[in-house]
């Protein structure tokens, strides 16, 4: 990314070249697209620019922001429509990629695409970000047995023999 030439409260510019791929990646998978996560990241650093006089220098930018993802990902969930607009025409392809089938970081970002919003935030937020059950309930204002069972419905889709990661698993075969 190249740097950022716009002038901007003091230290915003250089968070944002040091934060935004750490911010993108976090997005994406909250999201389960690459595109709707860094419209997530670029949405949370407009907020945080808002907010960077009370954030700079003792507050946390990056948890700061990172927050207001989780809760518009979160918000996401309940929202019936998703940006896209069908269309009758497909645009053109790539070539195959001949080791997609079996890339595994491709096979898990779609895993998590298959879920609920919901159950996605949650799952990226207990296993990714690392963060108890409490802390979870607490960022998006729901019970600790909202988390756990959001979490265990997600584990059980992704467990599932014919669910979206069942490839991976595949015994392999002898011939």
């Amino acid at each position: 990314m190249a740097p950022a030439t716009t002038a901007g409260p003091p230290g915003f510019a250089e968070f944002v070249n040091a934060r935004y791929v750490p911010l993108v990646r976090h997005g994406t998978l909250l999201t389960g697209d690459h595109g709707h996560g860094e419209d997530l990241a670029q949405e949370a650093l407009v907020k945080t620019y808002r907010a960077w006089h009370r954030l700079h220098p003792d507050g946390d930018a990056e948890a700061y922001t990172r927050r207001v993802m989780v809760r518009a990902a979160w918000r996401a969930g309940r929202r019936l429509w998703r940006w896209e607009i069908p269309t009758g025409e497909l645009p053109d392809r790539l070539a195959e990629d001949p080791y997609e089938p079996r890339d595994t970081a491709r096979l898990v970002l779609a895993a998590l695409r298959a879920l609920p919003a919901r159950q996605r935030v949650v799952l990226v937020l207990r296993y990714w970000a690392e963060m108890r059950e409490q802390e979870i309930a607490e960022l998006l204002g729901c019970s600790t047995g909202t988390v756990k069972s959001r979490a265990s419905r997600a584990i059980a889709s992704l467990r599932r023999l014919d669910g979206p990661l069942a490839e991976l698993f595949e015994p392999a075969r002898v011939d």
